[in-house]
């Protein structure tokens, strides 16, 4: 009786605090939020009470100690402030019997919760802000089977020609999954682990705008919770001197990389890589003036190598901001040798009449700068820099050098590895040619790639001929990424793949790829965007690359059970369609073992009370989260109607030995 005369006490007491009530009723929320952050004002209230001190706090040396976890846990219980969706939960038997993972704000190495899994299904993301987006916390003993292979079904060979019934799958196939990115993961571990070359994710942000809607507002236990499921099932698919890359803006940056150095290993952090991703202007420009916030113009990528004593990237050069004008020699071969000329100075003479820029006006010397970088750029292949700091060079080369210097000619030099390197004036001729970076057809001084990609710009709207406004990335990033850690042939790998721009690139680029995602984006769908390019669209880096279009990729879903009646609670529009969908779910789904379904038809009018955005919920709660798709292993189970061919299908996903042999 004890707990019930503290509940009565607490309740009162409360009661009569205006920051913890509205309407006459107790704010848990704010109770709760409040005992997190121990908020000075809520500790004096309850010590003011001497039975309510007792049983919060510990007495250790002579000093107080709240006990918030107790006192959260109080707050928290299913008796204490029990609204009409915990009621009715209770009386059909889904009790909750531990707190929500949204209960704290902290976000530590540890955060509640941590070690659960985060299913999170969602179908279209065009209904983020009317729709319940559903989220299931599993712990350890309710994810036996969650997590098993799946079965797939409706494949598709999509190439120039059009759709094709599938016949085989080939180890080099490309592949388009539709369906939950956690469980395809572990289903494709079989299949692909240890195989993967480079995986990049462009995940929700959560910034509170985009289609990482819980709600909750302690979003960020639950969205770590959601990327530590997923990364963790990546990490297996990576090959050992394969590598991640992860983008993400502010909101989650320090908390991403704390998580994603415990997963991956802080040793084998290699980068945090700011792209800057739009200009300092537009309607943001009244937030600054007001000297609430800067312009965001930047987003993070964070890189990581799964061994970093194995791994290496390959070095690039990006475009520069400006020409480096010591590549002024034009370097030219004849019967009798080499011809050096200082194109510098021939086009000032050639221009003013003169060999340096003593007297001329900025425009004159800007007329000047432009007219010589055109010319060099233009010329690359024969345009050289002369780099006399030779210091770090080998003994025999330096004598080379050295004896070179007082010749006035070039001279040809063969290093240990076979290479040939050009010698004037005691200095090594270092090419333009190796610098030059091509973009759009027109040529750039390039420069060695740093952490700071300040060229990759906005997304154009054309590229891939979808629309695709919110989180759209450039195929110039993706490719850039695609260069620096892979060669033709080696797997690509999107989980969180949009609009489809990785898969886009990597067919372009020559390798394969593997996409999966769960929201359903219709005619701007990844699977639309990709016909197009197999169809030889121009747009992106296509041009950069001589894309011509050909190739294909297989289409194929996870098949469904519990799943089709989730989306149809989505899709529910009045209490009498859930009524409708309750009669069929008793008889066609799985229901959670804790439910009594006879409960629930004895208490439908309680039911209909509830607020329709509660009742969505409840029914979704009530379905067995293990049963949303078929596992593989029931594929031959008469109750999923799997059909002959998809049998065949997925036995030659799963077994290696089939991989190149099986065919339908």
């Amino acid at each position: 009786m004890l707990s019930q005369s503290i509940f009565s006490e607490l309740k009162g007491l409360l009661g009569e605090n205006k920051d913890y009530t509205a309407d006459g009723k107790l704010l848990k929320n704010k109770i709760i939020e409040s005992a997190l952050i121990l908020d000075e004002s809520l500790i004096r209230l309850l010590l003011s009470r001497e039975r309510l001190k007792s049983y919060f706090f510990k007495n250790i040396d002579g000093v107080l100690v709240f006990d918030r976890d107790k006192f959260v846990r109080f707050v928290d219980n299913k008796e204490f402030l029990p609204d009409s969706y915990t009621a009715f939960k209770n009386k059909i038997g889904l009790a909750v019997d531990n707190s929500y993972l949204s209960r704290n704000k902290d976000v530590v190495l540890v955060w509640p919760y941590k070690d659960c899994v985060l299913e999170g299904g969602q179908e279209k993301s065009v209904k983020k802000r009317q729709e319940v987006f559903y989220n299931e916390i599993l712990a350890p003993d309710e994810i036996d089977v969650l997590l098993e292979p799946k079965v797939f079904c409706n494949f598709l060979r999509i190439d120039r020609e059009g759709k094709h019934e599938v016949l085989e799958i080939r180890s080099n196939d490309n592949l388009i999954i539709k369906g939950n990115n956690l469980l395809v993961l572990h289903s494709i571990k079989k299949r692909f682990a240890g195989k993967v070359k480079l995986i990049y994710i462009d995940p929700p942000y959560n910034t509170g705008n985009d289609e990482f809607q819980y709600n909750d507002n302690f979003r960020h236990s639950t969205w770590l919770t959601f990327m530590k499921n997923r990364l963790e099932a990546a990490k297996d698919l990576l090959r050992e001197d394969g590598a991640i890359f992860v983008q993400c803006d502010d909101n989650e940056q320090a908390y991403l990389k704390v998580l994603m150095d415990e997963i991956f290993g802080r040793e084998n952090f290699k980068e945090d890589i700011v792209v800057m991703m739009g200009s300092e202007s537009g309607v943001n420009a009244v937030n600054v003036m007001r000297g609430e916030h800067l312009f965001k113009v930047k987003e993070h990528i964070l890189y990581y190598a799964k061994n970093g004593r194995l791994h290496r990237f390959k070095p690039l050069y990006v475009r520069a901001a400006e020409y480096n004008d010591s590549y002024r020699w034009e370097v030219v071969k004849d019967q009798e040798g080499y011809i050096v000329t200082d194109v510098y100075k021939n086009i000032l003479r050639d221009m003013f009449g003169q060999e340096t820029l003593r007297g001329l006006s900025e425009e004159q010397k800007n007329l000047f700068y432009l007219k010589f970088r055109e010319y060099c750029l233009k010329n690359a292949e024969k345009i050289y820099a002369l780099k006399n700091d030779i210091q770090k060079s080998g003994k025999n080369f330096k004598k080379f050098a050295q004896e070179n210097k007082s010749k006035g000619k070039v001279e040809e030099y063969r290093t240990g590895d076979g290479r040939t390197v050009l010698v004037y004036d005691g200095g090594m001729l270092s090419p333009l040619s190796e610098r030059i970076v091509i973009e759009n057809g027109k040529k750039y001084y390039g420069k060695l790639i740093s952490d700071f990609w300040w060229d990759i710009g906005a997304t154009p709207a054309s590229e891939g001929n979808v629309s695709f406004k919110s989180g759209k990335k450039p195929e110039k990033l993706i490719k850039r990424i695609i260069e620096l850690v892979t060669e033709p042939g080696d797997i690509v790998l999107d989980f969180f793949l949009g609009s489809g721009t990785t898969c886009a690139v990597a067919h372009k680029m020559g390798r394969q790829y593997i996409g999966i995602e769960q929201l359903d984006y219709g005619e701007n769908s990844a699977l639309a965007r990709l016909k197009n390019v197999i169809a030889g669209e121009q747009t992106g880096i296509s041009k950069s690359v001589s894309w011509l279009g050909g190739g294909s990729f297989i289409y194929m879903e996870l098949a469904k059970i519990n799943e089709v009646f989730i989306e149809r609670i989505r899709e529910a529009e009045t209490t009498d369609d859930l009524i409708n969908l309750w009669q069929e779910m008793k008889s066609s789904s799985f229901l959670s073992y804790k439910v009594d379904s006879l409960l629930f038809d004895e208490n439908i009018e309680e039911f209909k009370n509830m607020n329709f955005p509660e009742q969505k919920r409840i029914l979704a709660e009530i379905l067995d989260k293990n049963n949303l798709y078929v596992n593989y292993s029931e594929i031959d189970d008469a109750i999923y109607n799997i059909s002959y061919k998809d049998k065949v299908l997925n036995e030659m996903f799963y077994e290696n030995d089939l991989n190149e042999t099986g065919r339908i």
